[in-house]
């Protein structure tokens, strides 16, 4: 009998959902700490679980992030418990959730290796909005390359420049609408640092800072996890559009390569929209191998 339930404070539901999610996802496993941490920021959120007689197999979670009207879904059943309509019913439940609070359409990605996520968005009528190409490094395999940045500009840590924080956001400014397939707003200085630049995966010696004299030109930060304690994820790097071409991105990204090598982390991972061809260009000198595309659906509640 298949039974789904709201998570709300229960934490032992709470810490099955994580379990579920980090055994159907393991390249986004998070510990519960960090789940919890994510949750805590984006408060109009809600998960539910689904229990097939009596043993929970799958999870829903939607959550609304403040840069988008549409809050994004996230349905992860359990490989043996498929094809029983348990991801359907996972789907009403956060789509009855998402209604009450006020919204029309959900928003989801779906890995290109797993068909069956892609055949559930499409039989939905959800449309394609944006593709990122996955790439994933052998650190092992590599030297660390030549960091050495172009004349006049310097690489530092955050954690070395902390003052440079509203420069940080600047770049974050200009560089967001550049980006192919990114249709969010711009988030205000707050709900970027709270979001994007101090959330659980983030460090500030793991979030590198080129700089100009008392200018911050560019940046290019790390995302990392417990749960993954062998892999580093790029998250955005960015620079200002006056500085672009000369260098200053593959500086920043070969001093990322070097420092996730010091680290001891075997690979280092990122997306990138397949439109944005300067940066996949980039990592293909790097050495990065392109592996399958995320894809972000958008289309109407259940």
């Amino acid at each position: 009998m298949l039974e789904i339930r709201p998570i709300d404070a229960d934490d032992e539901a709470f810490a099955l959902s994580v379990e579920i999610a980090n055994e159907v996802a393991p390249d986004h496993a998070l510990t519960l700490s960090e789940r919890r941490q994510i949750l805590d920021a984006l408060p109009r959120n809600a998960t539910f679980l689904a229990y097939d007689d009596g043993l929970a197999v799958g999870t829903g979670t939607g959550l609304f992030h403040p840069e988008s009207p549409h809050p994004t879904f996230r349905n992860l059943v359990l490989a043996r418990a498929r094809r029983r309509g348990i991801g359907t019913a996972l789907y009403g439940a956060v789509s009855r959730w998402a209604a009450a609070e006020g919204a029309t359409k959900l928003q989801a990605r779906a890995d290109e290796a797993d068909p069956a996520g892609i055949e559930f968005a499409l039989h939905r009528g959800y449309e394609e909005v944006s593709r990122e190409i996955q790439a994933v490094l052998d650190i092992a395999a590599v030297e660390p390359p030549d960091a050495t940045p172009p004349p006049g500009v310097e690489i530092v840590t955050w954690a070395e420049r902390p003052e440079a924080s509203e420069g940080l956001y600047e770049v974050y400014c200009e560089a967001t609408p550049d980006i192919p397939g990114d249709d969010e707003e711009i988030a205000s200085y707050e709900d970027w640092l709270r979001l994007h630049m101090r959330g659980p995966g983030d460090r500030a010696d793991a979030t590198f800072v080129a700089v100009a004299g008392e200018e911050v030109v560019g940046y290019a930060k790390l995302s990392l996890t417990q749960a993954q304690p062998h892999v580093a994820y790029h998250d955005l790097t960015g620079v200002k559009r006056a500085w672009r071409g000369r260098g200053v991105a593959r500086a920043l990204k070969a001093t990322q390569i070097a420092w996730v090598k010091r680290a001891g982390y075997s690979r280092l991972a990122t997306s990138n929209e397949e439109r944005n061809a300067p940066i996949r260009r980039l990592n293909e000198r790097f050495g990065y191998r392109p592996g399958p595309a995320l894809i972000l659906f958008r289309g109407p509640l259940a």
